[in-house]
């Protein structure tokens, strides 16, 4: 035993295979060696086992044709396309669905969570029964049901519901509209929008700024909008404002020209919202009561109605509770995208599945969703972590 000088404590040498952090680092090594080496036998079998069946591996097939049709597609596409290609159609209606579902299922959900708390008797039952309704039955069903409500309870394209001087058409195949013609224009019309949005962002916290500063509020919502709106709006005009339209017509048993919202992706849409909002209701209404009363009683001290109360007091201080779950049913909504394929509509776990069908190779394919849904996964996580950081409260 070894003593160190005076006025320190005493430190006892101990044999290596004693010391917990030398222990501590052997134990580590030996369990990353062993998945290591797990993994390893399995790719090596698997290898293998494809190779005596004569199953081709590697990701080769995605620059070959694909050869099938997609429905719904948000780029151009044919069945002469790559495989590729067709996976990136399916990611885009993923985003498509995930991104429009995240957006509305917040709206709704805030309201539905707000309606909760109302003192209106009537309109808190409603609410509730609205919650209790929607996140106890698998949404699986819910699926089911809008799209057969959806499938059934319109007409055909030959008896369909037109609207607006008969440019708007709706029937089970879906909601047919009129868009203008694709106009190179229109890529300088997004530049401009994207502009406009960052322009509206700087704007609000200059306002912010300013009213802190001076005390004195600035318009920047209605600001912002015209902002947003405007600059798109003179990049057209500066291009020659054209006009063309693209209008739909009955030709044989559908409709040809415009655009189309098809009844799976409605149907997917609504489900996804509704079901989602009834559990982002319930995070609303929990961070809005793990506020202290006495929020409520100063916003009414000052004179707030229940509506400012609510919009300046109270729930910007419970975001701080909200953002965290909030995050997780984001990712739900995301993930839950995949019921896609039970009503047919052409989301990524639909293209990847032809694909698997038609080439034969399984693992690789479940690979790019996996890889997919993670970097979709891992980008909405970082986002709200970044916000949650923003929105923290820090000590001074």
């Amino acid at each position: 035993m070894a003593v160190e000088a005076l006025g320190s404590a005493p430190r006892v040498k101990v044999a290596p295979w004693n010391d917990p952090v030398i222990r501590g680092w052997v134990f580590q090594i030996v369990v990353v060696g062993l998945v290591a080496a797990l993994a390893w036998y399995l790719i090596g079998n698997t290898l293998d086992n494809l190779n005596r069946q004569k199953i081709a591996s590697g990701f080769d097939y995605l620059g070959r044709e694909a050869g099938f049709e997609i429905g719904d597609t948000m780029i151009s596409y044919s069945p002469a396309s790559t495989y590729a290609r067709a996976i990136w159609v399916g990611i885009l209606n993923t985003l498509r669905v995930a991104v429009l579902g995240i957006i509305l299922s917040t709206i709704l959900g805030t309201l539905v969570g707000v309606g909760r708390l109302s003192p209106n008797w009537l309109l808190s039952k409603i609410c509730e029964w609205y919650v209790e309704a929607f996140r106890n039955v698998p949404l699986l069903l819910w699926l089911f049901l809008f799209y057969k409500l959806i499938s059934e309870a319109f007409p055909g394209p030959r008896q369909a519901i037109s609207a607006f001087w008969n440019s708007v058409f709706l029937s089970n195949r879906g909601l047919y509209f009129p868009v203008p013609v694709t106009d190179p224009i229109h890529k300088w019309m997004a530049v401009g929008l994207l502009a406009g949005i960052a322009g509206a962002i700087a704007l609000r916290r200059w306002a912010k700024k300013r009213q802190d500063a001076t005390g004195q509020p600035f318009p920047s919502i209605s600001a912002g909008i015209a902002v947003v709106l405007g600059l798109p709006a003179l990049v057209w005009l500066a291009g020659g404002a054209p006009t063309a339209m693209s209008w739909p017509a009955l030709k044989g048993f559908n409709f040809e020209g415009g655009a189309v919202i098809q009844p799976e992706f409605t149907a997917l849409l609504v489900g996804l919202v509704l079901y989602t909002s009834a559990f982002v209701a319930e995070i609303v209404r929990s961070g809005i009561l793990a506020l202290h009363k006495g929020q409520s009683e100063a916003a009414a001290a000052l004179g707030l109605s229940r509506g400012l109360a609510m919009r300046l007091v109270l729930l910007p201080q419970a975001l701080r509770v909200i953002v965290p779950p909030m995050t997780s049913q984001y990712l739900n909504i995301t993930k839950n995208s995949s019921l896609a394929i039970a009503i047919g509509y052409p989301d990524l776990v639909a293209s990847i599945n032809v694909t698997i069908n038609q080439t034969g190779q399984a693992i690789e394919n479940i690979l790019l969703i996996m890889a997919a849904y993670l970097s979709v996964s891992l980008s909405i996580s970082a986002f709200m972590n970044w916000y949650n950081r923003r929105i923290a409260l820090t000590e001074r």
